[in-house]
């Protein structure tokens, strides 16, 4: 008895003679061509698949490249590219972004929206044109914002904080006091 989903080949009886048609060297071609589909379906999918938007990306936490943040923020901070290109004009990305202890960035905003998720430690997040501590609001490990393009804000760590975020490129950091820019310190702007 056949089930009314699904292939309708049924074996009849125990000499293999037929199934409903088809011949022994038809299912073995049949079952050659499938393998071979699968076998470059699986090749295609495990190679660029951080170019692909519709491939897999996982990163395990061992698995992550820090390097040093670039100059729109204060020395020490570190970053890593988790997915897509994100300085790419309306590519889809996510990075994450590491801070040392203490590490203070002050009022700014961003020229896109973007999502956080806090990954270690504790994030401090002030929203205002002032660096102000007593207004600044704790975000442990968990939790997710989501913050708004142009929003002023600062930001400072407790503990060594790890953050992941993602939005749709370009993110520019503009700062409220020009004089606090790190670009401007060093001189790269």
């Amino acid at each position: 008895m056949t089930k009314p989903w699904g292939p309708r080949i049924a074996i009849q009886g125990h000499n293999g003679a037929r199934d409903r048609g088809l011949t022994m060297r038809t299912r073995e071609t049949a079952c050659w061509i499938l393998l071979l589909a699968a076998s470059i379906a699986v090749a295609q999918s495990s190679k660029g698949q951080q170019d692909s938007p519709q491939g897999m990306v996982a990163v395990t936490p061992d698995h992550v490249r820090w390097f040093p943040a670039g100059s729109s923020l204060p020395p020490g901070a570190q970053v890593a590219v988790l997915s897509g290109d994100p300085s790419r004009p309306g590519a889809d990305y996510a990075i994450g972004i590491k801070f040392p202890d203490g590490y203070e960035i002050p009022p700014h905003k961003l020229t896109a929206d973007v999502s956080i998720v806090v990954v270690k430690g504790s994030l401090v997040l002030g929203i205002g044109e002032q660096f102000d501590r007593s207004q600044g609001r704790e975000f442990p490990a968990g939790s997710f914002i989501t913050l708004p393009k142009g929003t002023p804000h600062s930001e400072w760590a407790k503990g060594e904080t790890i953050l992941y975020s993602y939005g749709v490129a370009p993110v520019e950091t503009i700062y409220v006091n020009a004089a606090e820019d790190p670009r401007q310190k060093s001189g790269t702007k």
